[in-house]
């Protein structure tokens, strides 16, 4: 697996996942578990790269989103002047996950919510 990560100096940008042979599929929508699932292997693809993230539900840090949807953000935050956040920007239509398997690559949406 493949994950690019792009920024802006502004701090937006996109994460692009690429599927390269040999990687595993995703499936599942019952609580979320294909896009679970992908999450949990670009965190791993991230933190070889030398970032930080974790994998949570986006309403336990005070979003304003479904319970089910799920994000990655930068560790400890509040100690940082940046904080990235990597989610699916169209996930009421679909999991990142059928863009993947479908496709070979998915892109997620990336932005600073520390200011």
């Amino acid at each position: 697996m493949q994950v690019i990560l792009s920024l802006s100096p502004e701090g937006f940008g996109c994460c692009t996942v690429h599927y390269e042979g040999g990687d595993p599929l995703f499936h599942g929508t019952k609580n979320a578990a294909g896009e679970s699932r992908l999450l949990y292997h670009v965190k791993q693809a991230l933190k070889a790269q030398g970032y930080d993230f974790v994998k949570k539900r986006m309403y336990k840090d005070g979003h304003m989103v479904s319970e089910m949807q799920q994000y990655l953000r930068e560790r400890n935050f509040r100690n940082k002047k940046r904080c990235l956040v990597i989610y699916n920007d169209h996930w009421a239509i679909e999991g990142a996950e059928v863009d993947f398997n479908l496709q070979g690559k998915t892109t997620l949406r990336v932005i600073n919510v520390s200011e």
